[in-house]
């Protein structure tokens, strides 16, 4: 099985970015930690604070992959070229968020890309996306 994970942007800043909201631990640990989890699954990581990069990277894997997990970040509010992105491909989306979005500010509260991903799964912290990874077997 092969998981692309795809996070957007300020989402590089994960362990110092406020830590009250995202935690203190950094993406490359818990990536880390998600791979010996699940070695059985070849893991792939991308990161990108460019919409462009974003939506090419779907693209590019989104019709060899078993999965996307994407946690668009600050564009999930405001990006239709990234939910057509990923409506155009036919590797299945989760949609991640770290914090429960619905619980900050109103303009966190839609999202332009749910309704073209196979799930969303918000507010469990980092274990989001082990959550996410679960939803593909």
């Amino acid at each position: 099985m092969k998981i692309q994970i795809i996070n957007g942007p300020n989402l590089n800043l994960l362990g110092v970015r406020e830590p009250s909201v995202y935690g203190n631990a950094s993406f490359t640990d818990y990536f880390s930690e998600l791979k010996q989890r699940y070695p059985e699954i070849d893991f792939s990581y991308f990161q990108s604070n460019k919409e462009g990069e974003l939506i090419d990277k779907i693209q590019e894997v989104g019709f060899d992959y078993d999965g996307i997990v994407l946690n668009a970040g600050g564009y999930t509010h405001t990006s239709i070229a990234i939910a057509d992105a990923i409506a155009a491909v036919k590797t299945p989306v989760v949609e991640v968020h770290i914090s429960n979005v619905h619980q900050r500010e109103a303009f966190r509260h839609h999202s332009y890309l749910s309704a073209n991903c196979k799930g969303v799964i918000l507010g469990f912290g980092l274990d989001s996306y082990r959550l996410a990874v679960e939803s593909f077997f």
